[in-house]
């Protein structure tokens, strides 16, 4: 099911290389047809965005009600509510440890100088629809945002005939304030730019497809984003005192997402990668996704085995993986060697689905070898910083002569004037 590679310095960089361009790949046909919706939107505002939505998703856009969240959340199975509301709070305590805080000190000359931490005015998030409704993003996209202090969070999803019940319940968990039906490129451009009753917003995060990650790419500059995400992908480091049925299942989980998911091993014990090989077999005759898994392991997952668990680290850290596993008989003692990864998972009780699901940091993470240098959602997406200065006469005197120096040597003769004319 999955190629075995003995790294050479050569077989692996291959590998390596045919993951980078699965990810590199790109639609200039989806990208010329998303930037025309963005510029229409813009021009045109709400009635380009009903026109477009009509034509996509047959119907116009519309606000759900509150009553609509409740009674989704009221029709959703008693313990399918537990565990999202289990997670909320995962989520919320999470984040509220990592919360930064405003802070003021006395500067060495005086004055005095701090940062003051300000949650974003209004945040949107994209939830897509059909098959791909995920209600655990909406916590991870939602709760962060909230303790944040964001004012308003609205999530748009697209208006197919029957919406997500456990979506919108997870919205009404999370404490989003509007929920809109509009899908595509069309919910974007309209949340870029402000479109009738669609708001601008400050930031939009939230996964969507091919169109709405080109929109996301062409929107950014008018309002941030969170990343435009690639396929999804794990990378497992592991020794011979791993368990390959362990090992197996969580390659596996990666690679149920698309055909372009990558699950890759790494290894020193060719013998654990063989195991893992014949594990990843059994397993898919009784998983429902198997022809999407066998599609993923056969053109983008492979174990590498290595001479040793260092070199297994040095190519990750090149990788740079979405989720990292150390699965090792000491997998802490990896961890300060570990450069570059959106979330690294320690040992064999602590899968990959745990930090999808429940244990409270966020599953929106950087793909495609971005880890190098983004990093994963948190509550630090939903603020920005004020830089915060307080003198007095007795704290500026000392420092005029040195900031007209520096002012006039930059030929900036207003600058210093301004302080001159506070000691004439």
């Amino acid at each position: 099911m999955i190629s075995v590679i003995i790294a050479d310095g050569q077989a692996e960089q291959r590998q390596l290389a045919a993951m980078r361009e699965r990810a590199a790949a790109k639609n200039a046909d989806i990208e010329l047809a998303v930037r025309a919706v963005m510029e229409n939107v813009r021009a045109e505002g709400y009635a380009a965005v009903a026109r477009y939505s009509r034509e996509f998703d047959h119907r116009e856009p519309y606000e759900i009600s509150r009553d609509a969240l409740d009674e989704a959340y009221r029709v959703c199975a008693p313990e399918l509510i537990a565990a999202l509301e289990h997670a909320a709070r995962n989520i919320r305590d999470y984040n509220e440890k990592l919360l930064a805080k405003t802070v003021e000190w006395i500067s060495p000359d005086g004055g005095r100088v701090g940062r003051v931490v300000r949650g974003l005015t209004r945040v949107g998030i994209y939830v897509p629809g059909g098959t791909a409704a995920y209600p655990s993003s909406v916590l991870m996209n939602a709760v962060p945002a909230k303790v944040a202090g964001v004012e308003e969070v609205v999530m748009v999803t697209p208006p197919t005939e029957n919406l997500s019940a456990p979506v919108l319940a997870a919205a009404r968990i999370a404490g989003v304030d509007r929920v809109i039906a509009v899908g595509g490129a069309q919910a974007v451009a309209a949340l870029t730019y402000g479109a009738g009753f669609i708001p601008r917003v400050d930031k939009l995060v939230g996964p969507g497809n091919a169109f709405v990650a080109a929109a996301k790419r062409l929107a950014y500059g008018a309002l941030d984003i969170d990343m435009v995400a690639g396929p999804s992908e794990v990378l497992v480091v592991a020794d011979s005192t791993a368990d390959p049925k362990f090992v197996a299942a969580d390659l596996l989980s990666q690679a149920e997402h698309d055909k372009l998911a990558c699950a890759v091993l790494l290894t020193d014990s060719l013998e654990l990668a063989r195991a893992v090989d014949g594990e990843i077999v059994r397993q898919t005759g009784y998983l429902s996704r198997s022809e999407i898994m066998e599609a993923s392991l056969r053109d983008f997952g492979c174990a590498i085995v290595c001479g040793s668990l260092d070199r297994c680290l040095e190519l990750a850290n090149e990788i740079a993986p979405e989720h990292l596993e150390l699965v090792t008989e000491h997998p802490r003692d990896l961890l300060p060697k570990v450069k570059n990864a959106g979330a690294v998972f320690l040992g064999s009780w602590t899968p990959e689905p745990l930090g999808d699901y429940l244990a409270g940091p966020d599953h929106v993470l950087p793909t495609s070898g971005t880890a190098r240098f983004f990093s994963p959602l948190s509550v630090d997406s939903f603020i920005k910083t004020m830089s915060v200065l307080e003198f007095d006469r007795a704290a500026l005197e000392p420092l005029a002569p040195e900031i007209v120096t520096l002012a006039e040597t930059e030929k900036l003769t207003a600058h210093a004037n301004s302080i001159r004319v506070r000691f004439e």
